[in-house]
């Protein structure tokens, strides 16, 4: 006998084959890892490729053509070698046009003021000195407050200290030994091996702290964020009055503003280098 009964309707959308167990579809994840490898690494061979990617050379391949007819990929003749497409270009510029580093940053900076009750900063590194592009205020009469566009030497700046620890050494080392390393108060580290035993503090525990080391009386907390290959571009702070700045609260301060780095660096496309 034909069941009549009324069979259960297929949801609009949804294919009619059942989905892997994480719904993403193979082919598309084996892709993008092969970009992600061209994005990282550069030009690479097939047969690279297919190491990094820990996949067989004849599925890369496939991928990587139909990545090139999309004008994603591109191969060279000349060097055998595969790299990223002009038309990747274009979808990444796509995401850049949302918003620069400031406009992405201020929602988070905002909310990292009312978690701490402390002014929030953002700044760069350029040329050897910190350079700060915006700032979120706090309610408290008392507050630190720094001018966009001022500049202060690294080794005496709480976002100055967290990129230094995540340059790389040579990097760091130049920078430091062009700029010198003045005193502002009696706490700025002056000395080359007592900042170098912070620095490594701070890569462990990927925060830095200022301690009256540029202002007497007045602390910050700071950490980096991180561009898309995981380099430092960047560092968010907070800062105020010493007093507010207790062992007490440290541990909880520090990790509100490594929380902003990090919401920071994946709201702006950046990836945090692996520990």
């Amino acid at each position: 006998m034909t069941d009549l009964s009324p069979q259960p309707r297929r949801a609009r959308g949804r294919p009619r084959s059942a989905p892997q167990a994480n719904g993403t579809v193979q082919a598309l994840d084996r892709g993008m890892a092969l970009l992600r490898s061209l994005a990282r690494d550069g030009n690479a061979t097939l047969s690279d490729l297919a190491e990094r990617t820990g996949m067989p050379a004849s599925s890369a391949h496939r991928l990587l053509m139909t990545l090139q007819s999309h004008g994603i990929a591109d191969f060279a003749e000349a060097t055998q070698e595969w790299r990223i497409g002009v038309e990747a270009f274009r979808i990444g510029s796509a995401f850049v046009e949302r918003g620069n580093l400031v406009d992405l940053a201020r929602p988070i900076m905002r909310r990292l003021v009312a978690e701490t009750g402390e002014t929030a900063n953002l700044a760069i590194h350029d040329d050897g000195e910190v350079v700060f592009l915006a700032q979120s205020d706090t309610q408290h009469p008392i507050r630190a407050f720094f001018r966009t566009g001022a500049r202060v030497p690294m080794h005496s700046s709480g976002i100055g200290k967290a990129l230094l620890a995540e340059f790389d050494e040579p990097k760091a080392a130049r920078i430091l030994r062009r700029r010198g390393l003045p005193g502002f108060t009696a706490k700025t580290q002056t000395d080359p091996d007592a900042l170098a035993a912070d620095l490594a503090r701070i890569r462990v525990r990927g925060w830095s702290y200022d301690d009256e080391e540029r202002h007497l009386g007045m602390r910050c907390i700071a950490a980096a964020i991180f561009g898309p290959y995981g380099e430092p571009v960047a560092g968010v702070s907070i800062s105020g009055p010493a007093g507010r700045f207790d062992t007490a609260t440290l541990e909880e301060k520090a990790a509100a503003v490594t929380r902003a780095a990090a919401e920071i660096t994946e709201a702006t496309g950046g990836r945090a280098p692996q520990r």
